[in-house]
């Protein structure tokens, strides 16, 4: 499914035209495009800061936050590279601890257009050779990138030599380009593996593992998967972290929810098993307490969107796929009011392995569509709810209209939930003006 964008300032949004204009329409996977579009700008891939490279169908994006708050916290300077954005372009691209600002997203864009526009490159090749020619230009300690889809044929995948390589959770999501099962995902992402680079990765199941670790021998890389090359256990007071250099005790995550202390843990992992960085224990455990991800587990602030309902808590996660649906909804389960669950979905995702832990938990269901997408229907969603024995269904146009509607109920849910897509996070967190930063 094509990616979208727009942007307020009109230079950004020229090239975005091009770039809409000359990409193909679709998800396209392979190295060849990418690499022929690097040599033309010089091969900005290998003249970056030490790579810590993140792929995983749930978590990366949460894994790739807690790196950067340690790496920063260690007084490191730091490019991160993560997809899809949520309101603004922008948010792809953080330049040494910033995001990139918009006279310098249009002329790398204009440059990166300028030189392979002839390659046909998609709209996430284009983008990905723009942030390495921003982070080859700009000085910095270390660079933190997420995989955009997969991982053996991701654009992001001709980086030649991370220090540290990181897996996380595996779930299905995209089989029309990584495999309808699980061990088929599992040998796409990890594809991400290079010779002598350490390759660290959650506790899978048997046949996921045995499919990673023949992947990592071909490559020559060096596996260290949870449980085996290093351990990290649940506390109520956070994670007990333990590797070859000893024990570490990390607080409770701040980012909300059970499955982040599993990130927490990857990321402590892979920081602790490279030498290209120093990176101190306090700073793991600062990470803890300070990294943030818009839209994964995010309550919301008082705003134009929240003022609608006031006295509710309002909550939003961009989990689309099965696996997501059973983290989210583990913790809307302990939810101690009612809770209205806002959903869209785009029209490539499982709707029905995505509700169906909600059921039992949720007592509301408002569907909408997915702005600028490919979406399913919310008439089809509130069919699939009602048949889940969800009794409260209706549908909405937008995400103002579906609070009005939850804000008709009698009595009101306390908790309002938005989830089921980043795409339909993005337009949530602009109409409560409240932009990632």
């Amino acid at each position: 499914m094509a990616d979208h964008a727009v942007s307020a300032d009109a230079a950004v949004q020229a090239q975005l035209d091009r770039l809409w204009a000359l990409s193909p329409g679709a998800d396209i996977l392979g190295l060849d495009r990418i690499t022929r579009l690097l040599a033309r700008l010089g091969d900005p891939h290998r003249a970056l800061p030490p790579v810590f490279h993140v792929a995983g169908t749930n978590g990366k994006g949460s894994t790739c936050a807690f790196l950067r708050a340690a790496l920063e916290a260690a007084g490191l300077r730091v490019h991160a590279y993560t997809s899809p954005h949520l309101v603004r372009f922008n948010e792809r691209i953080r330049i040494a601890g910033r995001l990139i600002d918009d006279a310098t997203l249009a002329a790398l864009l204009a440059e990166v257009l300028d030189a392979g526009g002839d390659i046909g490159a998609s709209f996430f090749e284009v983008t990905t050779a723009a942030a390495f020619l921003a982070f080859a230009r700009h000085p910095a300690d270390a660079c933190v990138i997420e995989v955009g889809l997969g991982g053996r044929l991701d654009a992001t995948n001709v980086l030649p030599a991370p220090v540290a390589c990181g897996i996380a959770a595996l779930g299905l999501d995209h089989q029309s380009f990584l495999g309808d099962t699980l061990e088929q995902i599992a040998a796409e992402k990890a594809g991400i593996a290079k010779p002598g680079v350490p390759l660290l990765t959650m506790a899978y199941p048997a046949g996921i593992a045995q499919v990673i670790a023949r992947a990592a021998q071909a490559a020559g890389a060096t596996l260290l998967p949870r449980g085996a090359g290093w351990h990290a256990d649940a506390t109520a007071e956070g994670v007990t972290y333990t590797d070859r250099h000893g024990t570490l005790a990390l607080p409770v995550p701040a980012m909300p929810g059970p499955h982040q202390r599993d990130n927490l843990a990857l990321a402590a992992a892979m920081l602790r098993h490279q030498d290209a960085v120093a990176v101190p224990d306090d700073a793991i455990i600062a990470a803890a307490r300070t990294a943030r991800w818009p839209a994964r587990l995010q309550r919301l602030a008082r705003g134009p969107l929240t003022d609608m309902l006031p006295g509710a808590a309002f909550w939003l996660d961009g989990g689309h796929n099965p696996s997501a649906g059973e983290a989210i909804a583990a913790w809307v389960a302990g939810a101690d009011a009612p809770v209205a669950l806002v959903l869209g979905m785009l029209a490539n995702k499982d709707p029905a392995g995505f509700l169906r832990p909600f059921a039992g938990h949720v007592d509301a269901l408002v569907a909408v569509p997915v702005p600028g997408h490919e979406h399913h229907a919310p008439d089809a969603l509130v069919a699939l709810a009602a048949s889940l024995g969800i009794a409260t269904t209706v549908t909405a146009e937008d995400a103002v209209t579906a609070v009005a509607a939850i804000a008709g109920l009698s009595p009101p849910p306390a908790t309002v939930f938005f989830a089921g897509s980043l795409y339909l996070a993005g337009t949530v967190l602009a109409a409560n003006d409240e932009l990632p930063a």
